[in-house]
């Protein structure tokens, strides 16, 4: 009986170890840290192009952006609360792009996780999304992101050499878009 004890907890601590690496893998971006590595399919649409400041076809990560700081909100078209939360992101977005102080200084994105190309363009063109929308239909940007329930944003602070910082990564909408700008900006600075 002891034998079988000890042999539970050996095989029970060697589990935990194992485990430990890939659940740090699966914990949301931190503030102060680094987004994970991942790509997104740079948009055929020219104005869509311009607004991120790429060009050509293929991918592109994050810090490629031209932009002083990226606001990417992960949803999924389903969520209720991404539903509800649309209407403030275009006022957020109609902020940023309406202040000649922030335009092309910040960006604004959303990653569809669990959402196919169709099914981000269906949920774009039902809550008239002016930014770009990305599809995440394997799930597998969510995946690196810690899983995180919809709607979650973060921010992340760009720096001329393309490195880059997570400065802002919750969960959660926001019921006025200025007072969400107001925050963001002190977070940005």
């Amino acid at each position: 009986m002891k034998k079988a004890c000890i042999f539970f907890m050996v095989s029970l601590i060697c589990v935990l170890i194992a485990y430990a690496p890939l659940r740090a893998e699966t914990e949301p971006p931190l503030e102060g840290g680094k987004l994970p590595a991942f790509k997104l399919q740079i948009p055929k649409s020219t104005e869509e192009k311009n607004y991120l400041g790429l060009s050509g076809s293929g991918s592109f990560s994050i810090p490629q952006i031209k932009a002083n700081v990226a606001i990417i909100e992960i949803f999924n078209m389903y969520c209720p609360h991404c539903q509800a939360a649309a209407s403030e992101v275009n006022k957020l977005y109609s902020a940023i792009e309406n202040d000649p102080a922030l335009r092309g200084k910040i960006k604004l994105i959303g990653i569809g996780a669990g959402n196919s190309q169709f099914e981000v363009d269906l949920f774009k063109k039902k809550y008239n999304i002016s930014f770009p929308l990305f599809p995440d239909a394997d799930f597998s940007i969510h995946e690196a992101c810690g899983r995180v329930s919809t709607p979650y944003f973060m921010g992340v602070k760009i720096k001329a050499d393309g490195s880059h910082t997570v400065i802002y990564s919750k969960l959660g909408g926001f019921d006025d878009a200025n007072q969400f700008l107001t925050l963001f900006l002190k977070e940005a600075r």
